[in-house]
């Protein structure tokens, strides 16, 4: 299977040395024989040419929002129409606030202020390409703006009290998305919360998500649940 990864941000430079960039991460999340991968840097104006370049496609992680006046952002939005139903997609983070945006729903800068830390989301439906176990995961966050509405077409797939749209699934298009980062490597989740410490997270804000990083989490859980997902989407 052919992964377009379009990227749309990057990690703090300092931190890039020593866990790479977005891209790498989600290699290092599915596995690198898993797939052949082509990464397209979108946030400087690259796409593919035609949703027809790869199997399926993976929206990162980026400091912008949906709603920034940055021509690639509409661009990007205008690619994942064309590519709906088309090939496979996945998006995480501001991957999956523009695919809500893109598909018809509204994201917004939170009023609730940032998601930060570890978080707990409840699976709202079970999906065939999910496991057995319990029905709760736990996953790194790193987010102000947010889902508020969602796309036409789409199910709520995780959700929280802080972040009811937190994951969505829309079947009928082979495509999901999900707020919270199952690519982020604790230590790098940490090194995130440090790099920003201050502005924007207060002290006690800070302090709190570095604790909840202190216990087990379900990166690899959701992991294999994408790699799942894209067997399924695309067989």
């Amino acid at each position: 299977m052919k992964l377009g990864i379009l990227k749309t941000g990057r990690p703090p430079k300092p931190a890039i040395a020593r866990f790479g960039t977005y891209p790498d991460m989600f290699v290092e999340l599915l596995g690198e024989a898993a797939y052949s991968w082509r990464t397209y840097a979108t946030d400087e104006g690259e796409l593919p040419a035609s949703p027809g370049e790869c199997d399926a496609y993976l929206i990162t992680g980026a400091s912008a929002g949906v709603y920034d006046p940055l021509p690639w952002i509409g661009d990007a939005m205008d690619f994942l129409r064309a590519a709906k139903g088309k090939a496979a997609l996945v998006g995480v983070c501001f991957g999956h606030q523009l695919m809500a945006q893109a598909f018809g729903g509204q994201v917004v800068k939170s009023p609730k202020g940032w998601g930060v830390g570890e978080q707990v989301y409840e699976v709202m439906t079970a999906e065939p390409w999910m496991d057995e176990r319990p029905l709760r995961v736990r996953l790194p966050a790193s987010h102000q703006d947010q889902v508020v509405e969602k796309p036409p077409g789409a199910e709520v797939l995780i959700a929280s009290e802080f972040t009811p749209f937190a994951g969505l699934v829309w079947r009928d298009q082979r495509a999901i998305s999900l707020q919270p980062h199952p690519e982020f490597d604790p230590a790098f989740a940490m090194s995130l919360i440090e790099h920003r410490r201050g502005d924007p997270y207060p002290d006690e804000q800070a302090d709190a998500a570095i604790a909840s990083y202190s216990g087990a989490d379900d990166r690899a859980r959701v992991g294999a649940w994408i790699g799942n997902f894209l067997a399924h989407a695309t067989s």
